[in-house]
């Protein structure tokens, strides 16, 4: 039986507006200076990044992909079974944990 991806998953839902942000994902967002409207760019561009579908709060997906900006976005995500997609965190990905958008650091 076919199983979509996360990021298909994601993207359907961000295109219909079916998301909601974490109360963390909020405070990320304000710090970051992170819209609404760059992680809808960057999940509706981006790709699967690491997916944790083993994870015992419940599955959920690193996405990465450029906000309307051109930045680079992390977007973790999850509840891709539900009716909306939680975004539970966001973040500009940098050092000391991560050597560009795609690779973290050892």
């Amino acid at each position: 039986m076919f199983k979509p991806s996360y990021i298909e998953i994601a993207r359907e839902k961000v295109a219909k507006g079916s998301f909601y942000l974490s109360h963390h994902a909020q405070m990320e967002r304000g710090e970051e200076r992170i819209r609404v409207d760059d992680i809808v760019a960057a999940i509706s561009n981006g790709r699967e990044l690491e997916p944790y579908p083993d994870d015992p709060r419940g599955e959920s997906c690193l996405i990465v992909g450029q906000g309307l900006d051109y930045r680079w976005i992390h977007v973790l995500c999850g509840n891709f079974y539900e009716e909306d997609l939680l975004i539970i965190t966001v973040y500009i990905p940098k050092p000391p944990k991560w050597e560009d958008p795609f690779t973290r650091r050892a």
